[in-house]
């Protein structure tokens, strides 16, 4: 299924997924935003970390998320993102 079709369907349990993990402002960006995701896409999901988050804690959010959803979730923090495309994908990620 294309992880656009799923987030339709689970918007509400990502929030609330998130917000158990010490994370707030799901966003999404990649294909999904764009609307040219194929089935086997992945989700790219942008999240801010709240003081306190660990790695531990985002990893179990990305396999709690990929578990819900049934597809490959490229969950990131703003920093994680290169430099180079930073900005681009800041200012086009859409809450989810």
């Amino acid at each position: 299924m294309r992880p656009s079709l799923v987030l339709d369907l689970k918007r509400s349990a990502i929030r609330e997924a998130v917000s158990r993990f010490r994370a707030v402002n799901p966003r999404i960006f990649g294909s999904v935003l764009h609307g040219t995701d194929l089935d086997g896409s992945d989700l790219d999901l942008l999240v801010d970390a709240l003081p306190g988050a660990t790695l531990f804690g985002l990893g179990g959010l990305q396999d709690e998320l990929e578990s819900l959803l049934g597809v490959h979730v490229d969950l990131l923090t703003p920093s994680d993102l290169p430099l180079k495309f930073r900005a681009k994908v800041l200012a086009e990620a859409q809450p989810v």
